[in-house]
C-alpha cells in the first residue's frame, strides 16, 4: 500500500498505509484527524488517482444541509418545462395533464450533490471525501451516521436510492471540534501526524524537484524547529511545500537570515506567529536549517 501510494506522489507511514489498506478491504469509512497541512485531503486525491474511481468532494460547513450535501430538485428548469407544457396545451387548445407533476420530479429534473452520487453504480466505485466534517453542526453529523451505516438515501418522489458497492469513504476532521462518538464507530480512524525530519526531506523532493537535496533539507530543518516554538498556526507540510518551491523560484540555494526574513509568509500565515518567530530570533531558525543539511 505504500509503495502504491507512492507511485502517485503520496509518501505514507506505515500506520497510515496500514489504516488505507484496511479501510478499502473492509469497506469502511475512514476518518483522518490532525492538523491542518499534514496531507489528509491530498490522501483522497490520491486514491481517486490509483483507483480510478471518480472523486466526490463535499466541503462542509456550518449550516450545510442536504440541499447542498444530498440532492435538491432545479427548480429553474422544472418551471421551464411546466411553461412549456401549458404554451403546447394552450396551442392546442387542450388542458394540461395531472402527468406533469409526476414528469417534474422525475430523474431529468434531479440535482445529485456528493452524498447521492456516490451511491449511484459506478466501476470503480468513487472517493467520497468529505471535508473538515467538525465544521459541520450536530444535526448533519446525526444525519451522516445514517449514510455511512447503510450507503442509502431516500428521496420521497424516486424512492430509496441504494449503493450497491460502497464507495471509498475518506472523512477529515481538523479537531477544531470534536467528532461525535456514535460517527468514529462507523469509521476506522487515524490521527495524522506531521512527518518525520527524513519522510519530510523526502516529500519535499517530490512535490518540489527543483529545490534540490540541500535546500529541501534546510527546509525540513527549519520547519521542524517552527513547529517547537507554540505558534498559532504551526507549518503543516503543504507549507514545508510552498516554502521550497518559493526558495527555487527565487534561486536560493541556502536558507540564510536575509532570505528567511523576506520568505517567512510562504510558510507562516498569520501575523502573530511571524512575530513570535522574529522575537524569537530569525538567526536560531537559520542555524537550525543549516544543521539539518547534512
Amino acid at each position: 500500500m505504500s509503495q502504491a501510494l507512492a507511485r502517485h506522489g503520496y509518501l505514507a507511514d506505515e500506520g497510515l498505509a496500514t489504516a488505507v489498506f484496511l479501510a478499502l478491504s473492509l469497506r469502511r469509512p475512514l476518518l483522518l484527524e490532525g492538523e491542518a497541512g499534514v496531507g489528509k485531503t491530498e490522501l483522497a486525491k490520491v486514491l481517486s488517482r490509483w483507483t480510478g474511481g471518480e472523486l466526490l468532494r463535499l466541503q462542509c460547513y456550518e449550516g450545510i444541509d442536504a440541499a447542498q450535501a444530498v440532492y435538491e430538485w432545479d427548480y429553474s428548469r422544472q418551471l421551464l418545462h411546466l411553461r412549456a407544457v401549458e404554451a403546447r396545451a394552450a396551442a392546442g387548445g387542450g388542458e394540461v395533464g395531472t402527468d406533469v407533476e409526476d414528469e417534474l420530479y422525475s430523474e431529468r429534473f434531479l440535482v445529485r450533490r456528493p452524498l447521492l452520487q456516490a451511491l449511484v453504480p459506478a466501476d470503480p466505485p468513487p472517493v467520497l471525501l468529505i471535508d473538515e466534517v467538525d465544521r459541520a453542526d450536530d444535526e448533519f453529523e446525526a444525519f451522516l451516521l445514517e449514510i455511512l451505516s447503510d450507503y442509502a438515501v431516500t428521496v420521497p418522489e424516486l424512492g430509496t436510492v441504494r449503493a450497491e458497492v460502497p464507495p471509498v469513504a475518506v472523512l477529515t476532521s481538523n479537531r477544531t471540534r470534536d467528532v461525535h462518538d456514535a460517527l468514529k464507530r462507523r469509521c476506522l480512524y487515524h490521527w495524522v501526524e506531521h512527518p518525520s525530519f527524513e519522510r519530510e526531506v523526502a516529500i519535499v523532493r517530490l512535490r518540489a524537484p527543483e529545490a534540490g537535496e540541500g535546500l529541501a533539507r534546510q527546509v525540513a530543518g527549519a520547519v521542524e524547529r517552527l513547529r517547537e516554538l507554540q505558534l498559532y498556526k504551526p507549518p503543516g507540510v503543504a507549507e514545508t511545500i510552498d516554502w521550497a518551491l518559493a526558495l527555487a523560484t527565487l534561486g536560493r540555494a541556502t536558507l540564510d537570515e536575509a532570505t528567511i526574513e523576506v520568505t517567512l509568509g510562504a510558510v507562516l500565515k498569520y501575523r502573530e506567529d511571524a512575530e513570535r518567530v522574529r522575537g524569537a530570533g530569525v538567526a536560531d531558525l537559520a542555524r537550525a536549517a543549516a544543521a539539518r543539511q547534512g
